[in-house]
């Protein structure tokens, strides 16, 4: 099959972009538009406390690991940047505009963030809720910035 091309039949379960961007489907399918909604499963609701995200500052080529707590704030260190962080999904899902996770179990983390410059959001658009950092794929939809990268490394499990 030639590079690029999708094979034909169902697409596997994988990480998938929310809020009506490019998304993977087979040819002729059409994705949902609209605005997307997250659904915490009660199995995942209270189960994790934080993520664990890392910093890499682009300039000085360093890299700083943090731990935030879920549904925050979280001002980067000498930086007019803040990032809200919001629900870490351990098994994301999409169906439809529906994102939610699939288990409790973590086969596809993916960590939903808001992340403003001057207390002007710059990620994702304007327009869209959340943005989502996946561990298993982190340059899918990655927030882009001159100076920051934001990676996620793992939830933290509550307890």
């Amino acid at each position: 099959m030639p590079l690029g091309q999708i094979p034909p039949g169902p697409m596997t379960q994988g990480p998938v972009s929310p809020e009506g961007q490019q998304q993977f489907a087979r040819p002729g399918t059409m994705m949902p538009k609209g605005q997307s909604k997250v659904v915490v499963p009660e199995s995942v609701k209270g189960k994790w406390s934080a993520a664990t995200i890392i910093l890499e500052d682009k300039v000085s080529k360093t890299k700083q690991e943090y731990t935030v707590k879920l549904n925050s704030d979280f001002t980067i260190p000498n930086s007019n940047l803040k990032i809200h962080v919001g629900d870490f999904l351990p098994d994301f899902k999409m169906d439809g505009l529906t994102l939610t996770s699939g288990s409790n179990e973590p086969r596809n983390p993916a960590l939903g963030i808001r992340v403003f410059e001057n207390n002007k959001q710059i990620f994702p658009a304007p327009e869209r809720q959340w943005g989502w950092l996946f561990l298993k794929v982190p340059s899918i939809h990655r927030f882009e910035h001159p100076k920051y990268g934001i990676i996620l490394k793992e939830g933290v499990k509550k307890g």
